[in-house]
């Protein structure tokens, strides 16, 4: 899978561009928060990929930053909105907005995204919003985190309830594994997180 591409901007258009790595071009498809924030055609970019493999086709999805990106990703996993949709809804409002409507649950920004209705917005602050870590929180203004373990528990309890776990028993379990190893990394905490909840 393609995670990131640096090259040269060949093509530039508010929904496409095309990169230059090393003489081949490499057609990314993007949103306008990107859009706006790449320079004109010839400049050297760097952006984070989505890489969409279809039974008939293999896309490229192209973000300016994190947080695009880890947006985009929890976006498409909403049952009903694929990538283009997930593009459209990062087109219509600023990363950093979208965090802000979800977390207030405002159906009324959200329906104001063009092609945005009101059970697509309902599905998105719902949904959503269980799938914003503090870390993502965080990255797009909203409170610090007050210590580096609460990124570590925030983004192990992502990943379980993506897992498809309840999240009161994973919080639980990681709860368990914070206290019984404080300095666990990622990985580790992950791992015994899901050993305590297979035990069960």
């Amino acid at each position: 899978m393609i995670a990131c591409l640096r090259g040269r901007l060949l093509e530039k258009h508010p929904n496409r561009i095309i990169v230059d790595v090393a003489g081949v071009g490499y057609d990314v498809q993007v949103p306008l928060s990107t859009f706006y924030a790449l320079g004109e055609a010839g400049t050297d970019v760097t952006l984070r990929i989505h890489t969409h493999v279809r039974e008939d086709a293999l896309a490229l999805f192209g973000f300016a930053t994190a947080l695009e990106l880890a947006l985009f990703e929890r976006l498409i996993a909403i049952n009903g909105i694929g990538p283009r949709l997930g593009l459209a809804v990062l087109s219509g409002i600023e990363p950093a907005e979208l965090v802000r409507a979800v977390r207030a649950q405002d159906l009324g920004r959200l329906t104001a995204i063009p092609g945005i209705g009101r059970k697509t917005a309902e599905r998105i602050s719902v949904e959503l919003k269980h799938r914003l870590t503090p870390a993502l929180e965080a990255e797009a203004g909203g409170a610090p985190l007050a210590a580096a373990e609460d990124e570590v528990a925030a983004d192990v309890l992502s990943a379980l309830v993506n897992l498809g776990y309840q999240r009161a028993a994973a919080e639980t379990a990681i709860a368990a594994v914070r206290r019984a190893k404080p300095d666990a990394a990622f990985e580790q905490c992950l791992k015994e997180a899901l050993r305590t909840m297979t035990r069960r």
